[in-house]
């Protein structure tokens, strides 16, 4: 090869062409070749020495998976070993003397609970780390504990002298952990043991500890309701914490142990307000919730407004009217101009800021106590915030539309500036699309609520009932069957209330029954010919000839329209329809459904006179032929006012069990003063002063060579002399500056 690439260069060619010389070059080439040989041979024989000696050093550093590596592993189930290998192999490394290994396996554990995995048979020997001296590791057994100790109560009940003796540790957090794990064993013979370390947690100088005793009551008291005034101590005691971390958490405690207990509430209820800004979350909303069945007991009603006479009106919270009577006309002429208390306005004003905050459940308790609390005029400042949910998740939006639904009903007029926001998307799921509006969509179930929203607003506004009305007639030509049939049900309840206005609509909805094939919107049509058929005599007849010809493959809610048209054209045009209707009653004899044979037979009795017939027969005209009120559309939201706004009954409309129902306003003021908090003197005294120390009136006298000069001053100033000021500005001046520095030294020692 390098000979040819030297002869290919043209070095060969440039040699001298002479016999002996090239048989000399010959020979060195030779020589060049078995050399070249001898080194390709020695390279193979290195690179195959390198090679093995990588091969050895692969398989002596092969990987082996360590202990810890092989429980995570098998605990994740990406390999399927042999059942408990890794269980085992987290065992082996908590029972080791290595620390590191001991934080290692909990952490591999609490990760696995974290997942959802079941770590209960660790149990055993996690419990023997409870009194290892690493915080860290500590942590983590606690954590674990919290998990499992309802599970294996007898084990953990083993270690209840641990808990006891961690209940002192100087670490907070510890203390904390150790009250949550003897809270979680649910056992009732330690119920002493738990109650003696709630009562040490609330006197705790550590927040989180005073906080985790405001979580143990509640745990608790399900446990053991006989300890409910010992409880009840305690959420006192807790509820006079300043603290924003136990507020939230001793609220709920007394949400849960004694609800009824207002009186609880009263010396703690400002500072509860001027705390909430600061609390967590969490915490927020349950103090609001809280604080809005406190005032629905403690405040008079704000919903006052000033009648054309002079009068105060009270307004009904789920009623726009006002009812009078003379006696109380009476007693509100007599009554004094609303004037709100202070601790109504000072809730109020420091729940409006949290109208901003990210979180819409706080956001929604927000809403609800200025929907249950606010003047009228006050309440549309949540508008804004509402409207500003509606671009969260879906859940969140269902359940703020379904409160802003109920809002809407009782004002009409309090959304109207963001009608924008409920325009329908296209990526709305339908049951947030049937909170909202539209007509034209895929969705049938959406179609036809939109249809039933027309039908509602032609039947609330009189001004637009005409315009609803078109739209649906023309809306009767829509290719979708759903959409056609839902107009016929809305236009049904429409026309009744203006039948002799609309004959036209009833004839082209009649034309139209060849070609519905929904069981309701064919009954609905049967039923409007029916109830006007006097209206369109001519059209009447032949449409029950239709009819009779499908009668038997009909369902039962049209056969049982059927029935009642036939009666009703026998009773008025009996020349006509009177052969017929005996044929849809020898058809609806036998018919295979009870209720229609039952109504066959009423009919047949009550129409065609025999000598069994009785004096019903008289009025067949009447009963039939009478008129009917027309419906009322409601929207479906109309009676979810009774429960509160926010709530999962308002949500289910329907009464949830632990649902508190908001007391009626009280009548009668109730006695501001229970609000009142004593301010301690002694505190003022103690307090450091700003700038020059003024001078008190005081008998005794403290450092002071020139007080009775100050007390001349003083006297000086109120006799009101025209030299007091300069002549006492000229005694202080020129006072012992030694009493001055001594006073001023003193104030600086106190401060």
């Amino acid at each position: 090869c390098m000979r040819d690439a030297v002869s290919s260069a043209g070095v060969i060619d440039d040699l001298p062409h002479v016999a002996g010389k090239r048989g000399m070059d010959e020979m060195a080439w030779d020589h060049m070749d078995e050399g070249f040989f001898l080194l390709r041979e020695d390279g193979v024989g290195v690179v195959k020495t390198v090679l093995a000696s990588a091969e050895n050093l692969q398989l002596s550093f092969k990987f082996e998976p360590g202990v810890e590596e092989v429980a995570l592993t098998n605990s994740n189930g990406s390999k399927k070993e042999a059942p408990g290998i890794g269980n085992e192999d987290l065992k082996e490394m908590l029972e080791s003397n290595k620390e590191s290994l001991k934080l290692e396996a909990m952490k591999r554990i609490v990760g696995l609970i974290a997942k959802g995995k079941n770590a209960s048979e660790l149990f055993p020997a996690v419990v023997k780390n409870v009194a290892s001296k690493n915080i860290e590791l500590k942590k983590l057994v606690y954590v674990y504990l919290v998990r499992y100790a309802e599970e294996q109560q007898d084990l953990a009940l083993l270690s209840i002298s641990t808990f006891q003796r961690a209940l002192k540790d100087p670490n907070q957090l510890i203390r904390a952990s150790a009250l949550r794990v003897l809270s979680s064993i649910r056992v009732p013979i330690i119920v002493p043991i738990m109650m003696l370390a709630i009562k040490e947690a609330a006197t705790d100088l550590s927040p989180y500890v005073r906080k985790t005793a405001a979580h143990a009551i509640q745990k608790l008291y399900s446990l053991d309701p006989e300890q409910k005034e010992h409880l009840i101590e305690v959420i006192d005691k807790l509820l006079k914490d300043k603290s924003t971390l136990v507020a939230g958490s001793v609220v709920m405690a007394f949400e849960e142990v004694c609800p009824d207990r207002i009186d609880l509430i009263h010396k703690n209820y400002r500072k509860l307000c001027n705390l909430l800004v600061d609390v967590e979350e969490w915490g927020q909303v349950v103090i609001i919730t809280m604080l809005t069945r406190y005032a629905r007991t403690q405040f008079l009603s704000p919903w006052r407004e000033v009648g054309c006479l002079g009068q105060d009106a009270l307004f009904d919270e789920n009623s726009e009217k006002a009812f009078y009577d003379s006696d109380v006309e009476k007693e509100k002429a007599d009554s004094k101009p609303y004037m709100m208390d202070p601790d109504h306005r000072l809730l109020l004003r420091n729940t409006k800021p949290l109208l901003q905050s990210r979180n819409t459940a706080v956001v929604m308790a927000v809403a609800q106590l200025y929907w249950h609390l606010a003047p009228k005029q006050e309440v549309s400042i949540v508008t804004k915030s509402l409207v500003r949910l509606l671009r969260s998740h879906r859940e969140v939006q269902y359940i703020v539309l379904q409160n802003i639904a109920t809002m809407s009903i009782q004002r009409k007029g309090m959304f109207e500036p963001f009608l924008k926001s409920f325009y329908v998307r296209s990526t709305d799921a339908t049951h947030i699309k049937t909170l909202k509006t539209y007509v034209k969509s895929q969705d049938k179930q959406f179609a036809a609520t939109t249809i039933q929203a027309i039908g509602r607003c032609a039947t609330n506004i009189s001004e637009i009932t005409d315009t609803c009305l078109n739209g649906l007639v023309l809306l009767l030509s829509n290719r979708d069957e759903t959409v056609v049939a839902e107009c016929v049900v809305v236009i049904k309840k429409l026309l009744q209330t203006q039948p002799s206005q609309h004959s036209d609509i009833i004839k082209h909805m009649a034309k139209l029954l060849d070609n519905i094939t929904v069981p309701m919107a064919r009954a609905s049509i049967l039923w409007l010919i029916g109830e006007y058929c006097e209206r369109v005599p001519k059209i009447a007849p032949d449409v029950l000839r239709k009819v009779a010809k499908s009668f038997t493959s009909e369902e039962d809610i049209v056969k049982l329209q059927t029935l009642n048209l036939a009666a009703k054209l026998y009773l008025t045009n009996s020349k006509q329809t009177k052969l017929l209707t005996q044929y849809i009653l020898n058809l609806g004899k036998y018919d295979q459904n009870y209720d229609i044979r039952d109504r066959t037979r009423f009919l047949r009795q009550l129409i065609v006179p025999n000598e069994k017939s009785g004096a019903l027969s008289k009025y067949a005209k009447r009963i039939l032929l009478a008129s009917k009120p027309a419906p009322v559309l409601e929207s479906a939201f109309k009676d979810r006012d009774r429960f509160q706004l926010g709530t999962l009954s308002h949500t289910l409309n329907a009464k949830a069990s632990g649902y508190l129902e908001l007391s009626d306003w009280p009548t009668v003021a109730p006695d501001q003063s229970v609000r009142n908090v004593e301010v301690m003197e002694p505190v003022k005294e103690w307090a450091p002063s700003l700038g020059k120390p003024k001078a008190t009136k005081s008998d005794d006298k403290f450092y002071s060579d020139s007080g009775e000069e100050e007390e001349q001053e003083e006297e000086a100033s109120e006799s009101g002399s025209s030299g007091s000021s300069s002549s006492s500005s000229e005694e202080e001046s020129s006072s012992g500056s030694g009493g001055r520095t001594s006073c001023r030294l003193c104030c600086l020692l106190f401060t």
